[in-house]
């Protein structure tokens, strides 16, 4: 009989948000949204170690985030105190995706860690369940522990697996990092947007007209000078939009040639990257091997 497995390697990818209308706010300050979550093929890396000591243990903190507060360590303990499981576990994060781009990669550490831990602790719980564990975490978790692309409503919880055309983005990202919740709690912003209807299957390609719009990004604009700029830089090259609440700016291209073309002339004090969107994450298919 195989031993158990104690260690997994697993990837924690990115997210582009290619549309974001926000239609109120519920009570407990949380959104009514719409949007449609890209899945990237860029990613940070959790590597899960169990220990049988019960301990959570966080190599490498970030600075400037107590371990107890990383979403990591939350999942962690979230999925214990939802199975009654005693083990602990060694968390390690690779980091590419920044803090504070509209990226999701704090979601999406969280997500990748309950679903690894899921298997490493032989938790057995359905991608539902732990669903419901990572949104008491945060809004974006879901839609990374089911490792599709989709359409998300509700919160950005409520969500219908969609299959999009493959296109190649390039990604810019200022040297600034913004809080989501400035940007939610912020009196400026625009909370009335009306309710889309979700295209039947097959036919979602590049939103059209008013569809193509980021309810965040004109606050945003106005309230960090340095996002605003890379907006006007873009829009000599493409149709540029923020994801989340920023501050990283995309453009859409088929041809991920024309990307690199733009890539080569962004500003050094910037950061870029290119990334072809994706239906499906790794995450499941590592988890499963």
């Amino acid at each position: 009989m195989p031993a158990p497995q104690n260690s997994l390697c697993l990837s924690a990818p990115a997210k582009l948000n290619l549309f974001l209308h926000i239609m109120g706010r519920r009570e407990d300050g949380y959104h009514l949204l719409q949007t449609l979550f890209q899945l990237l093929d860029y990613d940070d890396t959790v590597e899960l170690e169990v220990r049988d000591d019960a301990q959570i243990v966080l190599s490498h903190p970030m600075q400037g985030i107590p371990s107890e507060e990383n979403l990591v360590v939350r999942a962690a303990k979230a999925l214990r105190a939802a199975t009654g499981c005693t083990d602990g576990c060694r968390i390690t994060l690779h980091k590419n995706l920044p803090i504070g781009a509209g990226l999701g990669g704090g979601s999406s550490d969280a997500a990748t860690t309950l679903v690894g831990l899921n298997r490493l602790w032989g938790c057995r719980l359905s991608l539902v369940e732990l669903a419901q564990i990572g949104v008491q975490l945060g809004a974006d978790i879901p839609v990374f522990v089911h490792g599709q692309t989709a359409w998300g409503e509700g919160i950005g919880e409520q969500l219908s697996p969609m299959t999009l055309p493959s296109l190649w983005y390039l990604v810019v990202m200022p040297n600034v990092a913004i809080s989501t919740r400035q940007i939610f709690s912020h009196p400026e912003l625009t909370r009335n947007s009306p309710p889309l209807k979700m295209c039947p299957p097959g036919e979602v390609g590049i939103l059209r007209g008013a569809e193509h719009k980021n309810d965040c990004q004109a606050l945003v604009e106005q309230l960090y000078r340095d996002v605003r700029e890379v907006v006007e830089w873009l829009r000599s090259y493409a149709n540029p939009m923020m994801t989340g609440t920023g501050s990283a700016i995309f453009c859409a291209f088929k041809h991920r040639e024309h990307a690199e073309t733009i890539l080569k002339k962004v500003p050094p004090v910037w950061k870029a990257f290119i990334a072809k969107g994706v239906n499906r994450s790794r995450l499941h298919e590592q988890v499963s091997k």
